[in-house]
């Protein structure tokens, strides 16, 4: 026997001959509502349906992620700074790298730099040796 016909079963075809196993009532039990027509969706035989019983969710961004985005900044972006710059993220949004709003940056890349840094921001491991290769110092990691 091969493994394609074991794993895929045909559906149970209702209604075709008494040898079948799934004439007259075609599984769906004897009398009542559920057994005659086409039940609407979410229908629970009369029970308090489960779209009812749980409370309205109100208000806009219901569904947004919580806590604040980190900003990916390229190292690229850093090359043009002057030598011995102090990158923090007041400095980064006065020279224009990052929106003013912005409250978290990580710095990542591993292209080589030419300017000494002394970064105050969050880096990845290898725009931290980046860095540390172009004479600079990260005072944070992550």
């Amino acid at each position: 026997m091969k493994l394609q016909k074991i794993v895929t079963s045909s559906k149970k075809r209702l209604g075709r001959g008494h040898g079948s196993g799934k004439v007259k009532t075609s599984g769906r039990g004897t009398k009542g509502q559920k057994a005659r027509g086409s039940m609407p969706i979410g229908f629970e035989g009369g029970q308090l349906p489960m779209i009812r019983r749980l409370p309205f969710l109100r208000g806009k961004k219901r569904n947004r992620s919580f806590g604040e985005k980190v900003y990916p900044l390229s190292l690229e972006r850093l090359i043009g700074l002057p030598d011995g710059t102090h990158v923090t993220l007041e400095e980064l949004a006065k020279r224009s790298l990052i929106a003013k709003d912005v409250k978290k940056v990580k710095i990542l890349g591993s292209s080589t730099l030419s300017v000494k840094l002394i970064v105050a921001v969050p880096c990845s491991k290898s725009a931290t040796r980046a860095i540390e290769k172009a004479g600079g110092s990260v005072g944070m990691r992550s």
